[in-house]
C-alpha cells in the first residue's frame, strides 16, 4: 500500500510539474504562448501576425495565440503572467518598471527583448471643426482609448500640458478600438481623435476617405510641458503627405515601441526568438516600413528595460552588445 501510494505520489507530482513547464515556457511537446498586441486599426494587431508565424518557425512544437491590448494592458498582462509577450511603449513601460502612475508597483515579471520602432502620438480633427492648436479642443467632443491604455494617458497628459483636462471637453468617448474612433468622427458624433501608432494609421486614412481631416502640431512649448510629464516624451516629424491635404511636415509627441516577454521564459526560447526576429526584419518591415533599416545594434539599445537573458545572449553573439 505504501509503495502504491508513493507511486500516485510520484504521478501527481510528474503533472504538476508538467503543468508548471507549460506556464513558463519548458520543452512541453504542445507549448501554447499567449501574445497581446494591440487595439484594432493599429499596426500591432497584423505585426502580432507575423511574430505569431515566426516564433511558431522558432520554437519547435510552439502555437501563439494572440490577443488583443494595448501598451499598458500589455505590460500589466506579462507581470501578472496572463501573456508570455506583448507589445509595449517605452514610456509606460519604464513608469511600470519603476512603479510609477499608472501603476501600482513595480514590475518585476518584464523583461526587454527588442526597440522596434518610433511611435507618433497623433491628434487627428475635422478639418471644419475650428481647431487649429491643441488649446482649441476646449468644449469639443474627443475619441479616446479605453482608461488606462497607453495612449489614452497620453492623451490627458497632452491636455494637461496645455492647461485642459476632461472635464473641458463637452464629451469624451473612451472607445476599445481606433477603427471605432474614426467612425464615431466619421459620423460628426466627435470632433476629435487621439491615437499612438505608426504612420500612415489605417484607421485615419478610413476617416479621410470619408471626412476632410488635419493633424494638431505639438509645439515647442507644449513638448517642454510634455517632458516635464514624462522625460520619455520627444518630437517626431509627419512627413508632408502622409495623410491627404496634409501639404507640410508636422511635428507630434513620439516615443519607442519595444518588445517584452516574461522574465521566466527560458533563456533557449527567448534566445530563438529574438534571433529570429533580428535575421527576418523584412517580413516585420512589410507590414510597417518604420522596421525596414531595423538592426539589432538598435534593438538592443538600454531603454531602461532589463534584457531577457536569452535576448542579451543573442545580441552579445552578434556584436550588438
Amino acid at each position: 500500500m505504501i509503495q502504491r501510494n508513493k507511486r500516485v505520489v510520484g504521478a501527481v507530482a510528474a503533472m504538476a510539474a508538467g503543468i508548471l513547464v507549460a506556464s513558463f515556457g519548458g520543452d512541453a511537446s504542445a507549448q501554447t504562448y499567449k501574445l497581446m498586441t494591440g487595439p484594432q486599426g493599429g499596426v500591432w494587431v497584423p505585426l502580432g501576425g507575423t511574430l505569431k508565424a515566426m516564433f511558431e518557425k522558432a520554437i519547435p512544437g510552439a502555437t501563439v495565440q494572440t490577443l488583443p491590448g494595448a501598451g499598458i494592458a500589455n505590460v500589466k498582462g506579462v507581470q501578472e503572467g496572463k501573456a508570455d509577450f506583448g507589445f509595449g511603449n517605452s514610456i509606460s513601460t519604464v513608469d511600470a518598471i519603476n512603479g510609477e502612475p499608472p501603476f501600482t508597483e513595480k514590475a518585476t515579471n518584464v523583461c526587454q527583448i527588442a526597440n522596434l520602432y518610433p511611435q507618433y502620438f497623433q491628434v487627428v480633427v475635422l478639418a471644419d471643426a475650428g481647431i487649429n492648436k491643441i488649446e482649441d479642443i476646449k468644449g469639443k467632443a474627443i475619441a479616446v482609448q479605453t482608461r488606462g491604455n497607453t495612449a489614452e494617458v497620453i492623451s490627458q497628459h497632452i491636455l494637461k500640458a496645455h492647461g485642459l483636462s476632461y472635464e473641458a471637453m463637452s464629451k469624451v468617448n473612451f472607445m476599445a478600438s481606433y477603427n471605432d474612433a474614426a467612425a464615431l468622427l466619421k459620423d460628426g458624433h466627435a470632433q476629435v481623435f487621439t491615437l499612438g501608432t505608426t504612420i500612415p494609421a489605417s484607421s485615419v486614412m478610413d476617416l479621410a476617405t470619408g471626412r476632410d481631416i488635419k493633424l494638431i502640431p505639438i509645439t515647442d512649448e507644449g513638448l517642454a510641458a510634455m517632458k516635464k510629464i514624462n522625460a520619455g516624451y520627444n518630437k517626431v516629424i509627419v512627413p508632408a503627405n502622409t495623410y491627404p491635404k496634409q501639404d507640410k511636415d508636422l511635428p507630434v509627441i513620439g516615443y519607442s515601441t519595444h518588445f517584452i516577454t516574461s522574465c521566466k521564459l527560458p533563456e533557449d526560447k527567448i534566445y530563438a526568438v529574438t534571433k529570429a526576429m533580428a535575421t527576418q526584419v523584412a517580413d516585420l518591415a512589410a507590414v510597417n516600413k518604420a522596421m525596414a533599416k531595423l538592426t539589432p545594434k538598435e534593438m538592443a539599445e538600454d531603454i531602461g528595460v532589463p534584457l531577457h537573458p536569452g535576448a542579451a545572449k543573442y545580441y552579445k553573439e552578434v556584436g550588438a552588445l
